[in-house]
């Protein structure tokens, strides 16, 4: 299967790095300063005690690039609008698309057969447009569980873990030979894989933990340990996830983890930085609707009561829109 990772800052150029490095053909999508500096010097990959480089065909556009079975979308939720008409015109074929991004997809409710099936969300695709240029049954879902940055333009410095959740995002056949291919070669590139059948419960359960460190850390500009070591602090996200979890057990989502459980995760990750801190302090538009105003949304939705991510999501709002970093 030949693959394009669209988009290659921190968690994309990670992927395409570690696919290239493997052996598989992977070709990528990019743009200003990224894009030159792969043209010129590759991905460089820096860990504790590794620097490594990966090369690999990369473009402006996705309809530049021929032959593409499977697109891995890491882009910033924020940056879909701007990609819908190259997506549109260079997704040829069967080709599928493998979301490695954050928050609610646009895909969440297409297919979905909890409460809201078929109900479009506002904060995450008000006009439809997404869901009609890629719609569901061509979509892979991913929950990304790794902590990555890029210090400069083609450098990826990597954090804390490796794994991957991937599934298909409706019950349709073509995707699961799909599935299981880039399962496989995502493997043999050194990550760790799970394949599941329900997607949708994997990954609100990564949003537990995003909607709360995300906009936190950028209110802040602290990492993920110092806002647990702070125990106010602490208590508020912890109420930010259980309201969260709420929604997802009206959703129809099951799971045996408490809120302490998922904090945990966070801690075992060390003082990462969330990407919404680190698209704060680079001036860029953050991913509030995906993260956050959606839950939010769900929630009203459903009519669960969610005062504590409304008073997360208020203040994130004004903050970042007195800062630039999100549409008045």
């Amino acid at each position: 299967m030949r693959y394009c990772v669209y988009g290659l800052g921190a968690v994309g150029g990670f992927i395409a790095a570690r696919l290239a490095r493997s052996g598989a053909d992977v070709c990528g999508v990019a743009r200003g300063a990224t894009l030159q500096a792969i043209h010129e010097r590759g991905i460089e990959v820096r860990d504790e005690c590794d620097v490594a480089r990966a090369t690999l065909p990369v473009a402006e556009r996705l309809a530049d690039l021929d032959g593409v079975d499977c697109v891995i979308l890491a882009v910033k939720a924020t940056a879909l609008p701007a990609l819908l008409n190259d997506l549109r015109n260079g997704l040829a074929g069967d080709a599928v698309v493998l979301t490695a991004m954050n928050g609610v997809p646009w895909w969440f409710t297409d297919g979905f057969t909890g409460p809201l099936n078929g109900v479009a969300l506002d904060s995450v695709d008000p006009s439809g447009v997404l869901a009609a240029a890629v719609p569901a049954h061509r979509v892979i879902g991913s929950a990304v569980h790794l902590t990555c940055s890029t210090p400069e333009p083609g450098v990826v410095a990597v954090g804390s873990g490796t794994k991957l959740v991937i599934g298909p995002a409706t019950s349709a056949a073509p995707l699961d030979e799909a599935t299981r291919t880039a399962a496989e070669d995502l493997v043999v590139a050194g990550f760790d894989v799970d394949v599941t059948d329900a997607i949708h419960q994997e990954v609100w359960f990564k949003l537990w933990g995003n909607l709360s460190f995300n906009p936190v850390s950028m209110l802040t500009r602290a990492d993920a340990q110092q806002i647990l070591s702070d125990a106010l602090l602490h208590d508020f996200v912890a109420r930010c996830v259980g309201e969260a979890k709420t929604i997802g057990s009206a959703l129809g989502f099951t799971t045996t983890s408490s809120t302490e459980e998922r904090l945990q995760i966070a801690r075992d990750l060390g003082p990462f930085r969330p990407s919404m801190l680190q698209d704060a302090e680079a001036g860029k538009q953050v991913e509030l609707d995906a993260l956050l105003g959606s839950v939010q949304e769900i929630g009203t939705l459903l009519g669960v009561g969610t005062p504590a991510i409304d008073t997360l999501l208020g203040l994130s709002r004004v903050h970042a829109r007195a800062h630039g970093l999100y549409p008045a």
